[in-house]
């Protein structure tokens, strides 16, 4: 039998060579799998390190609220009622240009010069089509609109 001695918080254990060497009786759990982004419920996992800290940032509020619209959004194109929350959002990420990036632009300004020299993702779009683009750099994250 150890002898055990207790000094405050420690607990000391003395043992024999023949405690030593039969088998441990100490059963640990199994390990959980982690949930991801999305719990089994179908609730966003803002504690997810996939996020970034971007859900307990300075404009975590502004980037729940964003993103969670986009995931339980069930418009065509997926997002597309959104852009008000992530423009909201961009708003505040530029009060912090040293933590989210130094962008000078505005979402408004953005659209306006995609429009005028459109890139080569956006060449095959028809001017009908409605694109809703989520793009997350950096620890920068924006929204690309094409009416």
């Amino acid at each position: 039998m150890p002898v055990v001695y207790k000094e405050g918080k420690d607990t000391i254990i003395f043992k024999t060579e023949e405690e030593y060497a039969a088998p441990s009786k100490i059963t640990l759990p199994e390990i959980e799998p982690s949930p991801g982004l999305i719990l089994p419920s179908g609730e966003i996992n803002w504690n997810c390190p996939c996020l970034g800290g971007m859900a307990t940032g300075p404009c975590g509020v502004e980037f729940r609220e964003a993103f969670s619209c986009f995931h339980y959004s069930t418009s065509d194109p997926k997002g597309h009622e959104c852009y008000d929350a992530f423009k909201v959002m961009q708003g505040c990420m530029t009060n912090y240009p040293g933590l989210y990036g130094n962008k000078e632009m505005n979402m408004d300004e953005e659209i306006a010069d995609e429009e005028a020299s459109p890139g080569d993702d956006m060449k095959n779009l028809n001017d009908s089509d409605q694109v809703l683009h989520l793009q997350q750099q950096e620890n920068k994250t924006e929204i690309v609109s094409k009416k």
